[in-house]
């Protein structure tokens, strides 16, 4: 019998979880882990706040805390409505812990070592006003593709394209409710194209043997008609992952390439014998999510995986919800 482990996508530290939150990736795998669990199988339920970038920044600005004071509050505020509403998880853990800097210090290394990371210059918008380099999540503008007015840097909520901040027209910074201005920096990239053939035939077979819905398939393969291409994983900013290379000291990971990690890191909080769920043979791995996660969990985090060259678990079976809607508008923080 297989190992079943699962996981529900890692909310965000810097607010209170919302209904969408618990609809969207919590309620369905918990029925599934108590559905496992009933039947005798061995299986582990995980989850926890994914806790760095600008998001914590600014919250840490708004409320006069520090970063890491902000997390032990958030934190304690997520993991307190999850058990009011008694979702059964092993471990409810968090990414700012020293086992996930290890871990994803160690991957990132594995990638730079079989030379899956490149450094490029790129030009970043900077908010002048706040002094600060923004996150593609604090940029907003109109999107390219739908002309949606209110697309974020990262990803339009109307169309489900994944973006670049500057692909946005009339990009706005959400922290100041400034024009932000374009600076040149340096930056670390994933060669996704290095691990696109893998990759392919990975989904081909995956999300037969595993039973993916028609949209997940969807959207993964889209992803491969359009080719892949390198992705930014680090950024300018104070809280976050330290990159462990020369020459970028001041630059911390992007929370897109750390907080997927932070499943497994999770785990490793839980029990030294961590590998065995994420290494070991006849382990099942059943992923939680809404469908804006997709693209991470079907091509970013398994290419990355891939590009390690190490024996990691895979996804088998993903699971996504559409949006929670509220008066005819997406349900969100806001």
């Amino acid at each position: 019998m297989s190992k079943i482990l699962i996981t529900s996508a890692l909310p965000y530290v810097n607010n209170v979880p919302h209904l969408g939150n618990i609809i969207g990736c919590v309620l369905s795998a918990d029925v599934y882990a108590r559905y496992c669990r009933s039947k005798g199988y061995e299986c582990l339920y995980v989850c926890g706040t994914d806790e760095y970038g600008t998001a914590t920044e600014i919250k840490a600005i708004e409320e006069g805390l520090s970063p890491a004071q902000i997390c032990d509050k958030y934190h304690k505020i997520h993991k307190e409505i999850y058990e009011w509403f008694g979702i059964s998880f092993d471990i409810f853990g968090r990414t700012s812990t020293a086992i996930h800097s290890e871990i994803t210090q160690q991957i990132f290394l594995s990638l730079h070592k079989n030379g899956s990371i490149v450094e490029d210059s790129v030009e970043q918008f900077y908010d002048e006003s706040a002094k600060l380099f923004l996150a593609d999540r604090y940029i907003e503008g109109i999107c390219p593709y739908c002309n949606y007015d209110g697309a974020r840097g990262d990803q339009c909520d109307k169309c489900g394209k994944l973006l670049s901040p500057t692909d946005l027209k009339n990009p706005i910074s959400k922290v100041s409710k400034t024009t932000p201005v374009l600076r040149k920096t340096n930056h670390l990239f994933i060669n996704l194209p290095q691990t696109e053939s893998e990759l392919a035939v990975w989904i081909e077979k995956t999300s037969k043997e595993g039973n993916w819905s028609q949209n997940t398939t969807k959207i993964a393969q889209s992803w491969l008609k359009e080719g892949l291409k390198k992705r930014s994983i680090t950024r300018d900013l104070k809280w976050g992952l330290k990159v462990p290379l020369t020459g970028y000291e001041g630059k911390v990971f992007y929370v897109w390439f750390d907080a997927p990690i932070g499943y497994i890191s999770i785990t490793a909080n839980l029990t030294d014998k961590w590998k065995d769920w994420w290494m070991g043979k006849d382990v099942k791995l059943y992923q939680f999510m809404g469908k804006d996660n997709v693209p991470f969990h079907t091509v970013i985090f398994p290419s990355t995986l891939i590009g390690t060259k190490e024996p990691w678990n895979l996804v088998h079976h993903i699971s996504t919800t559409e949006f929670l809607n509220y008066e005819n508008g997406k349900f969100s923080k806001s």
